[in-house]
């Protein structure tokens, strides 16, 4: 059949896409197909369907509209009038692609900037509730171990009801993939947990104007560790990172070392996640490589919780909790803090897929101004002009390095394109 010979650019593409059943054949149609009836039906079909690509319609060939309806392959026709009818029954495409007309675009398809801006939108707005709501938390329950425990704890019982219900569907693991994800997970409970202990310690503020130094651990990483030579713009953008983050702590009111040094250890770890993150590239999606990673660092994170804060909890902890708030509301905190922590990490990725590296950087800098500023806001958190000002120039040496850094990412790419 010619008028099929092109239809996918060779006989493997029309053997993946054409799949026809062959119907037992009844006693009248038991003889070999003539010679002369296969041509006639080869011509009904080069003159319905003159061009073999116009027999996919969407993403998949419907082998159904090439099926007479009693069944079979194209079986000869026994007279005229039964050759008329299964010309009209022989692939008849829909209406919409006889007319030559589109299907109408759906709305992401027209208001792609609308959608994408909502994600960035849902993005900010997890993160900042996250922030302030475990601020509050610290405020009348500082155990940021055990916290970080129900944050992660919150997460995987959200992941397994995903898989529960197929959405989405559950990636398999082997032992191999768990010593390729084992690095990357421990690396991440140590940084948020390290993280929670900052922000637990410090003003959220200052927290984050501490984190914005990881740009710097990263391009040290890159560089002593991975072995990749780190272009002098981008090294020479961190220096105001660097004088930024010194200002603002010299006069911050809040600083202590507590969290000073363990958020400078959740910068390296995070930074060694990364590392470890490039070094276990799977062929799973991203949802389903942070929901393994979150179930590693639960497991990875209890025990320290429990020998650190275990006695104290029981002692006095949860007692003075439930005496200053009540126990539904301890309760609801805890559970919803871990659900926003959760799920502004989901929608993060889900964002950053969406859009092009330049973009990201912008949105990444964005977001931390964000929670910088909505946190003195809602805290009330006094601080210095100093301060301010160190924080202002820690924020653009940032922005600095993450657009030079996409810069050269994107010519890195359109090259070797």
């Amino acid at each position: 059949m010619p008028a099929l010979g092109t239809l996918s650019g060779g006989a493997a593409g029309v053997a993946g896409l054409l799949r026809l059943r062959r119907a037992t054949p009844s006693p009248a149609v038991a003889t070999p197909f003539p010679a002369a009836a296969a041509a006639r039906c080869a011509a009904a079909a080069a003159a319905v369907v003159p061009d073999g690509g116009q027999l996919v319609w969407g993403r998949q060939l419907r082998p159904a509209l090439l099926l007479p309806a009693a069944g079979g392959l194209l079986q000869p026709p026994t007279s005229p009038s039964s050759s008329q009818a299964g010309r009209r029954q022989a692939l008849r495409p829909p209406a919409a692609a006889t007319s030559g007309e589109a299907k109408p675009a759906g709305f992401l398809e027209k208001y792609p900037a609308l959608i994408t801006g909502f994600f960035f939108f849902m993005w900010y707005f997890l993160n900042v509730i996250f922030n302030i709501l475990n601020k509050k938390i610290y405020n009348y329950f500082p155990y940021p171990y055990f916290v970080s425990v129900i944050h992660l704890l919150v997460g995987v019982v959200y992941c397994l009801v995903s898989w529960t219900v197929g959405l989405p569907k559950r990636a398999p693991i082997n032992s191999t993939l768990l010593k390729l994800l084992f690095p990357v997970a421990l690396c991440h409970a140590l940084g948020h947990v390290t993280s929670n202990v900052s922000f637990a310690t410090v003003a959220v503020s200052f927290a984050h104007t501490i984190k914005a130094l990881e740009p710097f651990f990263n391009a040290a990483a890159t560089q002593f560790v991975l072995g990749q030579q780190v272009p002098l713009p981008l090294w020479l953008s961190l220096a105001p990172v660097v004088l930024g983050v010194s200002m603002a702590s010299l006069t911050e009111l809040s600083f202590n070392w507590t969290g000073f040094i363990n958020a400078m250890i959740s910068n390296i770890s995070f930074t060694y996640r990364s590392i470890y993150s490039k070094k276990a590239m799977t062929d799973m999606d991203s949802t389903n490589v942070y929901a393994y990673i979150s179930i590693i660092a639960l497991i990875v994170c209890i025990p320290p919780a429990v020998i650190i804060e275990g006695p104290q909890l029981l002692q006095h902890g949860f007692n003075d909790a439930i005496a200053k708030v009540g126990l539904t509301k301890f309760v609801s905190d805890l559970f919803f803090v871990g659900l926003f922590y959760h799920l502004y990490n989901q929608v993060a990725t889900n964002t950053l897929e969406r859009v092009a590296p330049l973009t990201h950087a912008v949105g990444n800098v964005l977001k931390r101004v964000f929670v910088i500023g909505f946190s003195i806001i809602v805290f009330g958190n006094r601080i210095t002009t100093q301060t301010g000002i160190g924080t202002c120039i820690a924020i653009a040496g940032v922005a600095i390095y993450s657009y030079i850094k996409a810069k050269i990412e994107e010519e890195k790419r359109a090259k070797s394109a």
